[in-house]
């Protein structure tokens, strides 16, 4: 067990490992220099080539590089780091980084709390892995995770499943919501993006958003579109980029749609397209916690979602702030999109499910957990 001594009180590190653009890049670059503007000293210990990239103006974040491109091989430097600099506590997620930031302590032998975090569903995320890699992941759940100080998951879904599936007690698991709205999204005025949908109030547009992925599945949101399409003249736009971009246009041909769809591709900033749309969409089979659904809100815009796990359910109220549909019901979507195209709640109404994932207050919430309630 590690040694309660000589931490320095102001000093954080956080330990990833990430594509660059996932949802725990978009956390990190919130929390982290959230964290910077509370006085805290912020260490963001990375694997070479991967992500996150902060912006270069955050000079409360160190970026230190751990000096390998795998995760595992970066334990002898993380367990040189965390004896040399002692930080109070130790923030890492995904299974694989978490695993190595619980061998690194141990090995360091020093006092630093370690906060892990899971950001899925975990059962859903791992059906379709191998056998191997389901069984490492829930049994070092079950059996290493205990040994954390804090466990942390972005919604009570995520939690419930986390406990039900890898054997982990509940009473370890904290539900900690994800700084993702800048203060300044709920009162911004964005200017409509160039194209030319954006420019033509006589037409509705849907908007949808993410990685052109099975998750995602947009497939039922082409086909809810479809049935849509038949009772109004309305348009479809899903922004993001994946190896199911050219199935998904197939489809839409397919379909007859082909003429009101479009995928422009990635977007470096989606909140003009989201602020501009006449309604959000949200189809995925699985999350940890909709990221882009809270942003979409934090905007004004209305929503129509996935009951999926987890996430949608609680950030909506159960149906409260946008109805909830069954995962993969294509007619259930058309009419729940229908319905709110024809009476959306409005914008004020809509910010208020955003509220708890301010980054201001969500900060607030990870360190009051982090640091034990101090």
């Amino acid at each position: 067990m590690p040694k309660p001594h000589m931490t320095d009180p102001k000093h954080i590190a956080v330990f990833l490992s990430t594509s660059g653009h996932s949802g725990v890049d978009r956390l990190a670059k919130h929390l982290l220099p959230a964290l910077g503007r509370r006085g805290y000293r912020v260490d963001l210990l990375k694997v070479r080539r991967h992500g996150p990239e902060l912006n270069d103006d955050e000079p409360s974040v160190r970026v230190v590089d751990l000096g390998h491109r795998h995760t595992y091989a970066c334990v002898p430097n993380l367990v040189r780091y965390l004896r040399r600099e002692q930080p109070m506590l130790m923030l890492s997620d995904k299974d694989r980084v978490n695993r190595t930031a619980l061998l690194a302590r141990a090995l360091a032998g020093v006092g630093t709390r370690l906060i892990l975090r899971s950001g899925t569903t975990i059962s859903i995320d791992l059906a379709s892995r191998g056998i191997l890699e389901r069984w490492l992941q829930r049994t070092s759940i079950r059996l290493l995770y205990p040994y954390a100080d804090r466990i942390i998951v972005p919604s009570l879904g995520a939690a419930e499943d986390m406990a039900q599936y890898t054997g982990l007690a509940r009473r370890l698991i904290q539900v900690v919501p994800s700084p993702v709205v800048p203060e300044s999204l709920f009162t911004a005025t964005l200017p409509a993006p160039q194209h030319h949908w954006f420019h033509e109030p006589a037409i509705p547009l849907i908007l949808g958003a993410g990685e052109l992925g099975v998750r995602k599945d947009f497939e039922t949101l082409l086909r809810g579109f479809a049935r849509l399409r038949i009772t109004r003249r309305c348009r479809l736009m899903i922004i993001g980029r994946g190896r199911e971009r050219d199935r998904l246009l197939a489809l839409a041909a397919q379909l007859g749609i082909a003429e009101d769809v479009e995928l422009p591709g990635f977007v470096a900033k989606p909140y003009p397209y989201l602020a501009n749309a006449d309604l959000f969409a949200f189809t995925s089979r699985w999350e940890g916690l909709p990221l882009v659904l809270v942003e979409a809100l934090a905007l004004g815009t209305p929503v129509v979602a996935t009951d999926c796990p987890s996430g949608p359910r609680e950030t909506l109220q159960n149906g409260y702030y946008g109805r909830l549909i069954p995962v993969g019901d294509d007619l259930a979507l058309a009419d729940a999109m229908a319905a709110t195209l024809d009476s959306p709640l409005p914008a004020e109404k809509l910010k208020e499910a955003a509220r708890p994932y301010a980054i201001e207050a969500a900060t607030d919430a990870y360190l009051k957990v982090m640091t034990g309630g101090k």
